[in-house]
């Protein structure tokens, strides 16, 4: 059992740092680091989210996200907008120009990272959802019962 795990869990972490790897190269061949495009495609199609909000949906480190969204007004991609109700909150928006962006990278970056998928039927990923979703419930189960 224990090295049937092994085996699963290092084959599991080397299907993600592919497509990890896969996905970094043409987000940067379109002019964006991986984290730009993380926060422009999360914001897409959105009014904005709070600093809070995008960090939850983007995985992205407080202190990380801050230096990204810098990094993305000083291009005019985003804006930060203080909430009239909570001085506190700040909503980052994407701008026009953003809009525009996001228009740009994130259907052509869709249709890149589909490539090594065209050749699954919709059994392959029913399967592979199925499997996956298995995996997710038993790390979240556990996780749930052994809380310290």
């Amino acid at each position: 059992m224990a090295e049937r795990f092994f085996r699963s869990i290092r084959l599991l972490a080397q299907c993600y740092q592919a497509f990890e790897q896969f996905s970094e190269s043409h987000v940067r061949s379109v002019g964006l680091t991986p984290s730009q495009f993380d926060i422009i495609a999360t914001l897409g199609n959105t009014s904005g989210m709070s600093f809070k909000e995008l960090g939850e949906k983007t995985l992205i480190t407080k202190g990380t996200l801050t230096g990204v969204v810098d990094r993305l007004e000083a291009k005019g991609l985003v804006r930060r907008v203080v909430q009239t109700e909570d001085r506190r909150s700040t909503i980052v928006q994407l701008t026009e120009a953003g809009e525009r962006e996001f228009e740009r990278v994130f259907p052509a970056h869709t249709q890149y990272c589909k490539q090594p998928f065209l050749h699954y039927s919709d059994d392959d990923f029913a399967r592979l959802e199925r499997e996956l979703g298995r995996l997710k419930s038993s790390f979240e189960d556990a996780r749930r019962s052994r809380k310290i």
